[in-house]
């Protein structure tokens, strides 16, 4: 098992910034991807960002220039810098990892943390 947990949420203005961190522990074999999904209220689950364990980057049109996603593979931990926040960021913001032990691979997540921007 593989536990995700995260920090770094919380209320910030708009044009202020946040950064996220989510680190995996347990029986880690190998991950692949990690990244960040977000859901609004009334809205579905969106992917933010994702970040593969070579570094390439993959970003939401709506965040590109704003957040940047970067991870630590020594602590498999990633981390989601988030600038310029809009209102429209307003979400609870789930990391996941992609594990990968021999063929089997399986998807963790986290609990999720609010991010509130008010305007």
């Amino acid at each position: 098992q593989v536990q995700l947990v995260e920090s770094g949420g919380g209320l910030v203005q708009a044009g202020g910034s946040l950064r996220l961190s989510c680190a995996a522990s347990g029986s880690i074999f190998s991950i692949n991807d990690m990244g960040w999904y977000r859901q609004a209220p009334g809205k579905q689950r969106e992917l933010v960002a994702a970040i593969s364990s070579g570094g390439s980057t993959n970003y939401a049109d709506s965040v590109k220039g704003r957040f940047t996603i970067s991870r630590d593979n020594v602590k498999n931990t990633v981390y989601l810098q988030m600038n310029s926040l809009e209102p429209e960021d307003t979400a609870v913001y789930y990391c996941y990892a992609d594990h990968q032990q021999w063929v089997h691979r399986t998807a963790y997540w986290g609990q999720g943390t609010q991010v509130t921007v008010s305007s």
